[in-house]
């Protein structure tokens, strides 16, 4: 049987695109690093007129310290990121144990300016601290919540795994070209995954798939001349 309540619901329900924001960002910079840092290197050295086998190893080798390089990054940067919210969630724990009425006030002020009514912002207030006032003051002053809490470890692997991921795409390259046409190949293959993981990137996060495939791919192009350039002037001087 029709419901018209519930199917006016279903429709109402709407499914925001930011809150996608925090992986696509981390799985899109890691793949694109991916992409780019292992394939302009293996254009370096391409183009430098190394042999193949060396130019595996070389891209294998940036895959491997990429993604190892990756993983730290992203987890002394999030580790830091905790330790700065466990600093701030200590010392809120402290006023409220030292000034609640002042922490009150202040709690009740943050949703004056958020639009309520001075009476009913302060009865919030007071609601909200007689359930759980350290996790009203995280959420509405510090802007610390339970869903968007950093995970270093899940963050360091999931950076990891998307450079590795993106990294094996011109290492394939490398497999399926000979030594001669390797740079040219590489360079190629690359802009090409560069432009699809900008309009893949693009569609899930709602934005123009064409602008966002010809900002990356730009920098793709601006990436590989400069490391041929190197490669092909010090094979030339070697």
């Amino acid at each position: 049987m029709h419901n018209p309540v519930m199917a006016r619901m279903r429709r109402h329900m709407e499914q925001h695109r930011s809150s996608r924001a925090g992986w696509l960002r981390a799985a899109v910079l890691g793949a694109n690093d991916g992409i780019l840092s292992t394939a302009s290197l293996i254009v370096g050295v391409a183009s430098a007129g190394s042999e193949q086998g060396a130019i595996l190893v070389a891209g294998v080798a940036a895959l491997v310290a990429g993604a190892m390089s990756m993983a730290a990054g992203e987890y002394v940067s999030v580790h830091s990121q905790v330790d700065t919210e466990q600093a701030d969630l200590a010392k809120e724990k402290e006023e409220l144990r030292e000034e609640p009425e002042a922490e009150l006030r202040e709690l009740t002020s943050i949703y004056i300016k958020r639009g309520l009514q001075p009476s009913l912002a302060r009865q919030v207030a007071e609601q909200f601290t007689a359930r759980d006032a350290l996790s009203a003051h995280a959420r509405d002053e510090l802007g610390i919540t339970e869903a968007l809490a950093p995970r270093p470890v899940q963050a360091a692997l999931s950076s990891a795994a998307s450079f590795a991921a993106g990294a094996t795409l011109p290492l394939a390259l490398v497999l399926l070209f000979d030594a001669r046409h390797l740079a040219s190949a590489v360079s190629v293959g690359s802009l090409f995954f560069l432009a699809l993981l900008g309009v893949t990137a693009a569609r899930i996060a709602g934005a123009d798939p064409l602008r966002s495939a010809a900002r990356i791919t730009i920098a793709g192009v601006f990436a590989f001349a400069v490391t041929a350039g190197v490669g092909k002037l010090f094979g030339t001087v070697v």
